[in-house]
């Protein structure tokens, strides 16, 4: 779409009602075959599946850049080394990431490898074009280089105040769209942690990515993930995981083994079984592991075995699930309307670390 027709779009779209989750059918069940057909690329036993239209192969495990928050510059340059030695390609950052701690010490780590060997996506929270400028350059500049493989909208909660400002008239979207006849930007994405926003969004623009919650307990907990899974692939958008390893919130009564929001699944079948159930649905071309280096590195073991998921083990995953709590039901929740049938949004308390998180 041509950027003077895509802004005219937005305009006469900014009025609509924003999408519910019933506005699309539910997603065919899990399709282990499909899913084994694509992944038809291995790279030192890492398998590597096409991102949807871009052509680009990427690792089924996206590295997470926020996990460098935890590390000093020498443990991040190893383990990005290391990650990349097992078969990543695929480098997830954002600017909201330690603001900017992160992209500081990817930037330096990323020196070690070659650019053209890599797929480096990063993202914006800003909603208005000039702000979403100030931060790409910025970003490009901390992680010393000229263009992302993928830019993304980061971080889409609200409808109307994330999803249709971005991409309305002076929104972020015209700075991304003429940052990519620049050619600082190769393909656009977007992040939610909302269904109705990734809803609006994919309505409102052809994206290349949609990054969201696509996990086993969001799934059979409240059906999260299904109506945007369905969404992106009629519109032809690959899919992104976030949270592949969540195994839900932290039990009362749980111990916290992690200084982290969420709990994870860490032994080495429920790691196994996560990972397949997630990668075994149509349209997933890859997930980002917690940002915890021994996670990534149990990521890495799990996505170099897989295999389709099997109906019985999906069973025993929804059995898992079952357990499991959902982290992202307040955040959802904390949508509402006033009388005016305006938004209104209440602060969901999980909601400042998770956006941290994605």
């Amino acid at each position: 779409m041509k950027r003077r027709t895509f802004i005219r779009v937005l305009g006469s779209a900014a009025g609509g009602a924003a999408l519910g989750q019933s506005a699309v059918a539910a997603p065919p069940a899990v399709d282990a075959a499909a899913a084994a057909a694509a992944a038809d690329d291995l790279s030192h036993g890492m398998p590597r599946r096409v991102l949807g239209r871009t052509g680009q192969k990427v690792s089924v495990l996206g590295f997470p850049g926020l996990a460098l928050i935890h590390y000093t510059q020498k443990e991040s340059d190893d383990g990005i080394k290391a990650a990349f030695d097992a078969g990543v390609n695929y480098y997830d950052v954002a600017p909201a990431y330690g603001q900017g701690v992160c992209e500081t010490k990817m930037g330096i780590a990323l020196r070690q490898i070659p650019r053209d060997k890599i797929f480096l996506a990063c993202k914006t929270k800003k909603r208005d074009a000039q702000g979403c400028r100030q931060e790409l350059e910025t970003s490009l500049k901390l992680l010393k280089t000229d263009h992302f493989d993928l830019y993304q909208l980061h971080h889409l909660v609200r409808p109307e105040e994330d999803s249709r400002r971005a991409l309305g008239p002076g929104g972020a979207m015209e700075t991304i769209l003429k940052a990519k006849e620049e050619g600082k930007i190769r393909y656009i994405g977007f992040s939610a942690h909302t269904t109705k926003a990734a809803l609006t969004a994919i309505e409102l623009f052809d994206f290349d990515t949609v990054m969201f919650p696509i996990n086993f307990v969001e799934w059979y907990t409240r059906d999260m993930g299904k109506a945007v899974c369905e969404a992106a692939r009629k519109k032809g958008a690959a899919l992104i995981s976030i949270k592949a390893m969540s195994k839900g919130g932290w039990p009362a009564g749980v111990e916290r083994t992690r200084k982290w929001w969420y709990r994870s699944v860490e032994e080495g079948d429920e790691v196994d079984l996560a990972w397949r159930w997630t990668l075994s649905l149509p349209g997933v071309a890859a997930g980002i592991p917690p940002s915890f280096l021994d996670l990534v590195e149990k990521g890495i073991a799990a996505c170099k075995n897989f295999r389709p998921i099997t109906p019985e083990e999906t069973a025993r995953v929804e059995r898992m699930a079952k357990e499991c709590s959902s982290i992202f039901q307040r955040e959802e929740s904390s949508i509402a309307r006033d009388k005016h049938g305006h938004e209104a949004w209440a602060h969901c308390p999980c909601a400042g670390e998770a956006e941290a998180d994605v």
